[in-house]
């Protein structure tokens, strides 16, 4: 589904050239779990935006579905987000003054999709994450992990193929958490690709596969069960690290 080659990002902070991706080479497949871990500063962030078509590389290229990302336009950009690629973040974005169900219709009202059909989608997700009964209430009526449900309802309603998940968990409790956790597995068994930027190593593990940034380079590949590997690199800085056989394959 995605192949990246030889990404690079360098920003301008100060006259200072910060180079936040150096020559990323990675393939994810349709339906894949990934991980990307790393301390803060790595490059996950940056990935993540040029995964999501947020931000665009200075230098390589981004297929997405066999489409060159970068020879794209921003109204097509636009496009692609919309309908191919679904986000979900640490600190849920919610709209404070619309319903639960109101921020799940809101990418169909961009989208132009009819009221009624908004509706009846709105209510099937909100049911798909535990949250039908909810529905009416506002952000501020909910705990963290309802209105985290109520962003991957969001997130997924215009049923994406790619859903960009950054700290999903990192403001919840543990149970919260887990119930989190466990929707997005569901979703990913049922079809969706899943990237999930974090810094837990019990959300890594449950990646089919999982890598690790340091300072713009990927410099650790393995599977989720290899999370205590990573967790060992990470911990001490030392060298690099390759689990899998071919850059960007389990």
């Amino acid at each position: 589904m995605i192949r990246l080659v030889d990404i690079c990002r360098t920003y301008d902070l100060g006259g200072n050239p910060v180079r936040a991706l150096v020559d990323v080479t990675e393939e994810i497949a349709s339906g894949e779990h990934l991980a990307i871990m790393g301390p803060s500063g790595s490059g996950k962030s940056t990935l993540l935006h040029v995964l999501g078509c947020l931000d665009r590389p200075d230098a390589g290229r981004y297929e997405l579905d066999g489409r060159d990302v970068s020879a794209l336009d921003d109204d097509a950009l636009s496009l692609l987000r919309r309908h191919t690629i679904g986000f979900v973040f640490q600190s849920f974005h919610l709209v404070p003054r619309l319903t639960a169900r109101e921020n799940v219709e809101l990418p169909m009202v961009f989208a132009g999709v009819p009221a009624a059909e908004r509706r009846e989608r709105a209510m099937a997700k909100l049911r798909a994450v535990g949250l039908e009964p909810r529905a009416s209430h506002r952000p501020d009526q909910l705990s963290g992990g309802e209105r985290q449900r109520v962003a991957l309802a969001r997130a997924t309603v215009l049923e994406p193929k790619l859903l960009l998940a950054d700290e999903p968990t990192g403001n919840l409790d543990g149970a919260s958490g887990r119930h989190v956790l466990e929707i997005l597995s569901r979703m990913n068994a049922d079809g969706l690709t899943l990237v999930v930027v974090t810094h837990d190593p019990a959300v890594a593990r449950r990646a089919r596969r999982l890598i690790v940034l340091r300072d713009g380079h990927v410099v650790f590949r393995g599977s989720g069960e290899q999370i205590h590997e990573a967790v060992e690199l990470l911990s001490t800085g030392d060298g690099e690290g390759d689990a899998a056989p071919a850059p960007g394959r389990p």
